[in-house]
């Protein structure tokens, strides 16, 4: 089992950029394959990127493709989120995700109901 938590979310104006990490607890991190999801209000939650468990392979959503980056440090139990070029439709509650028992593969790294393990969320507010 892992928990996570996630942190670095803010207020940041349009073509700003953001940190986003997600410590985990436990001591099997890199046997996790992990990704961001976000949600707006109002709207349902979507993928934002996935990493596999050893760091490579990162995959993107379309809308965030060349300004997000997400990373990992298997020694740090962390996974990042470096947001750039942030823009007020990437306003959203930012979520960190889990998966302990699937293969990573692209088909399947973009859906909720793979992820076993969830963050809280951290807020991101890109104001116009």
């Amino acid at each position: 089992q892992v928990q996570l938590v996630e942190s670095g979310g803010g207020l940041v104006q349009t073509g700003g950029s953001l940190r986003l990490s997600c410590a985990a607890s436990g001591r099997t991190f890199s046997s996790y394959v992990m990704a961001w999801f976000r949600q707006a209000p109002g709207k349902e939650r979507e993928f934002v990127a996935s990493i596999s468990r050893s760091g490579g392979s990162p995959y993107y959503a379309e809308s965030v493709k060349g300004r997000f980056t997400i990373s990992r440090d298997n020694a740090k139990n962390t996974v990042y989120l470096q947001a750039n070029s942030l823009k007020p439709e990437d306003t959203a509650v930012y979520y960190c995700a889990a998966d302990g028992s699937s293969p990573y593969l692209v088909v399947t790294a973009t859906r909720i109901s793979v992820y076993d393990y969830w963050g809280q969320g951290t807020q991101v507010t890109v104001s116009s």
